[in-house]
């Protein structure tokens, strides 16, 4: 929403304080140098007072500091990230998964295949800010859930954060929220939802509205690995594979508010910007359910679905690399044993938690690494020898870097990448595409539960015609896939299942 309109409208949208505009752009007042949500409730500024940023990190450069009643950085991320596939936004994915503090500025532009300063000018010129400042931005919201939510010394916050001394992390946080550290801490509530359990950062996920979280957690919650991942109906669990070592998360409903309550645990605290990140593309928290509800509310096939599953989501994944595996364990077969093979391979292959990670959670291990399972027999896994060629194909070509799945892969290239590979067909490709690499624009023709939903609406179900029709569903394919899986639950005509062609 944000790059099709103009100041006035984004005026009228605070005026309005319009809560589907926040995380989409910031509003900044130039008498008070404070920078706000859309929807912040504070009194609206005078027209010629108000400037507008498409990121946090641009209203921070350009010195405005952070409002203390609208927490403009704890707002929902841009969907616009999620959707674009040129450098910028795969930019933006990287550097919001922690890549700047873990490579560097060099290493994200050659990662990217760009020169630093083709980057930061691309950058600077499409979001307002060039990679260290955003980059600064992840950081500042980094140390602030670490030191309001746990009892860290803040030196060790600092570091942990990304910050290179803890001068320089005293100076970012006076100068983006407006508190020193120390004032930060000692300004912190008691917190409900914060539980004090040692080990355990707590925080919030915000979101746009509506959303069925519950059908959401209940798609994870079904195709949950034991050991890797828990779900009780409520509280839904995972294992994380991070960086710095294994983590696990722990995602529920809010009780009083629209997010998401996260408890994570994780080896090294440096990993919480990747973790929250991953966490949020795996749920599609930065989505914006009206601009998706939209169009497909009003087309004539798919409205009434879209009614009946008001705030559906695009469920991601917090590991694309694991995804791809289950994904070619999924072929051809139900949700259910796709998921009995995979608790199997990860009983087999996974990597136990260190003692204390996870207690009393239910989870015991990693799902196994691509290096792992590419070292593995296909012949001495449990499944087909030509299953067994493609699983262990994908893994060596994950691990040697012949298919890229990061955030800032060129979703286009790793599709065909995907492609040459013996054992994976379009339905795989298209569904590590949708999950795996968050794209929301991914329709799976040749799923059987997607023929179903089609025949069930009295729609063409063979693959090429249903990926004609899907044309005019651009560019919210992905979603109606899973609209499409829903609505086998209305009548309840058959099991939704991930089976397609195997190439």
């Amino acid at each position: 929403m944000g790059n099709v309109l103009d100041d006035d409208q984004r005026y009228r949208a605070v005026h309005s304080r319009d809560p589907r505009f926040d995380g989409v752009f910031y509003t900044a007042v130039r008498t008070t140098g404070i920078y706000c949500r859309p929807s912040c409730p504070a009194r609206t500024p005078q027209r010629e007072n108000t400037r507008f940023y498409p990121t946090a990190a641009a209203a921070q450069e350009a010195g405005y500091r952070a409002c203390k009643r609208c927490r403009p950085d704890l707002a929902p991320g841009s969907p616009e990230w999620n959707g674009r596939a040129d450098l910028v936004g795969r930019a933006m994915r990287l550097i919001q998964d922690g890549a700047v503090d873990r490579t560097g500025v060099d290493g994200l532009a050659h990662g990217l295949g760009y020169s630093t300063r083709q980057l930061r000018r691309l950058l600077t010129t499409e979001v307002g800010a060039g990679p260290v400042a955003l980059a600064r931005s992840e950081r500042a919201q980094t140390a602030r859930i670490l030191t309001e939510t746990t009892d860290m010394p803040l030196t060790d916050v600092a570091f942990a954060a990304g910050f290179g001394s803890v001068r320089q992390f005293n100076e970012t946080m006076q100068a983006i929220h407006g508190h020193s550290p120390t004032q930060l801490r000692e300004r912190s509530r008691a917190r409900p939802w914060a539980d004090g359990v040692p080990g355990t950062i707590a925080l919030r996920l915000p979101y746009r509205e509506p959303i069925d979280l519950d059908a959401m957690l209940g798609f994870l919650g079904d195709r949950a690995v034991d050991g890797v991942e828990a779900h009780d109906g409520h509280i839904y669990r995972r294992v994380l594979r991070l960086p710095g070592g294994p983590g696990t998360a722990e995602l529920s409903p809010g009780p009083d508010g629209p997010y998401v309550l996260c408890r994570l645990r994780l080896t090294d605290p440096a990993d919480l910007t990747a973790a929250v990140q991953r966490c949020r593309r795996m749920l599609d928290l930065d989505a914006d359910p009206a601009a998706v509800a939209e169009p497909l509310g009003e087309d004539p096939l798919l409205g009434g679905v879209v009614r009946r599953h008001r705030g559906i989501r695009s469920p991601g994944h917090v590991d694309p690399a694991e995804l791809a595996i289950r994904a070619v364990l999924g072929q051809q077969v139900s949700v259910k044993a796709a998921r009995t093979l995979a608790g199997r391979l990860a009983a087999r292959f996974g990597e136990p938690l260190p003692d204390g990670l996870a207690d009393g959670t239910g989870l015991t291990r990693a799902f196994p690494s691509p290096e792992t399972l590419a070292e593995a027999d296909p012949a001495d896994l449990g499944l087909t020898l030509s299953r067994g060629r493609a699983l262990v194909g994908l893994a060596d070509a994950i691990a040697t870097g012949g298919v890229d799945l990061g955030p800032g892969a060129d979703r286009e290239s790793t599709e065909r990448d995907l492609l040459r590979l013996y054992g994976i067909g379009p339905w795989t490709a298209g569904y590590i595409r949708m999950r795996g690499m968050a794209d929301p624009d991914v329709f799976l023709s040749g799923d059987l539960g997607v023929r179903l939903g089609l025949e069930g609406l009295g729609a063409p179900r063979s693959p090429g015609e249903a990926a004609a029709l899907a044309h005019r569903w651009s560019p919210w394919r992905s979603y109606t896939t899973h609209l499409l899986w829903a609505s086998l639950s209305d009548g309840e005509p058959a099991e939704p299942t991930d089976t397609g062609s195997r190439g």
